[in-house]
């Protein structure tokens, strides 16, 4: 029996709402076409003369071939391995080489991308609506100056088919307890804003990983900001610390598992590019993956509890992450209520 068949499928949906990461974008050059499977659906991305990429289906409207296999990019347009039959990034067909127009009532269901912070992006909605939000930017997002040039590349971190549902991550956000024990961190740290207002939501904490148990809460002069952009994706800034801004991206494949992506980047030390400084950045970038590593640990062998019983103090945390994630679910697609109990 395969693994697969032993695995309890989830009570949440599979099929959230929102931006969810497909691909990094150097992971697809001009005029290369990339298989991928997201919501139990075969696609591809390709990207364009222009350097468009889109995403879309994986099969063409004709016959029925994937273009992940043999499939060409010629300028604008996806190529069918099969007849030869062009697609645009819109999914409608634009050519048939053996006939004087193309056919016009047939189109490749295509998906709403982005690229943003050297990652490719799609919109996935179970009703169709239109992007109602935009993908959380890292460096635009949070109020200051700083590019990507102020820091090294990325340092990555990829798993994929997890046991795990996007939003037990996003549950990571206000689940302050949890610090202490799979951080090890010497005190347990303090929200200082939940705000759930928006489908863009917002969570601050101060937070140390230096010291010990001694210290109190108002002698910590770090922490971290974080934006969650729906379930899909969540970006980071540390302050008072080493330098480095974070993004979480977890997406649905099918009805059991998802992939997980996770980038790192550490601050360049104005005037300093040694070796030395490098090498520093490449540990730490290293020991912050390694952190989100020891959640994903957890993650996917979590059962999701629809009515956890949860200490006083998390109740509130809870609530409100779950009462503002039960927007990114269609009612046909949601499961059981998400409610909390003390």
């Amino acid at each position: 029996m395969s693994r697969l068949a032993c695995v309890a499928k989830p009570s949440l949906s599979m099929k959230p709402t929102g931006w969810f990461q497909v691909a990094w974008s150097d992971e697809i050059a001009v005029g290369e076409v990339h298989r991928m499977k997201y919501f139990d659906t075969d696609m591809v991305a390709w990207r364009a003369e222009s350097g468009m990429v889109t995403v879309m289906d994986a099969y063409c409207e004709h016959l029925g071939a994937h273009l992940g296999y043999g499939g060409t990019v010629v300028g604008e347009v996806i190529q069918c391995p099969f007849h030869g039959w062009q697609w645009n990034n819109e999914g409608r067909n634009v050519c048939i080489p053996y006939q004087d127009r193309p056919n016009r009532g047939r189109r490749i269901p295509t998906y709403p991308t982005v690229e943003r912070n050297s990652s490719v992006y799609l919109w996935y909605d179970t009703a169709g609506r239109e992007p109602y939000f935009d993908v959380p930017d890292i460096f635009g997002d949070f109020g200051d100056d700083s590019t990507a040039a102020d820091y090294y590349p990325q340092a990555r971190l990829y798993r994929t088919q997890l046991e795990l549902h996007p939003q037990y991550v996003l549950e990571n956000g206000v689940d302050f307890a949890h610090f202490k024990f799979v951080h090890q961190t010497p005190i347990v740290p303090l929200f200082t804003r939940h705000d759930f207002d928006e489908p863009v939501s917002y969570v601050d904490f101060t937070i140390t990983f230096e010291g010990d148990e001694g210290q109190i809460i108002d002698d910590i002069n770090s922490g971290v900001e974080a934006i969650n952009g729906g379930l899909g994706v969540a970006v980071t800034k540390s302050w008072g610390m080493v330098d480095n801004r974070t993004i979480s991206a977890v997406t649905p494949v099918d009805e059991n598992t998802s992939d997980v992506r996770f980038m790192v980047y550490i601050g360049r030390v104005p005037g300093d590019d040694s070796p030395k400084a490098e090498a520093k950045a490449q540990a730490f970038g290293q020991a912050v993956i390694d952190q989100f590593a020891a959640d994903i640990e957890i993650w996917q062998h979590q059962r999701y509890t629809h009515r956890p019983g949860l200490a006083a103090a998390e109740f509130d945390g809870f609530t409100a992450i779950r009462k503002w994630a039960n927007q990114f679910y269609q009612p046909d697609h949601q499961g059981e209520p998400q409610s909390v109990s003390q």
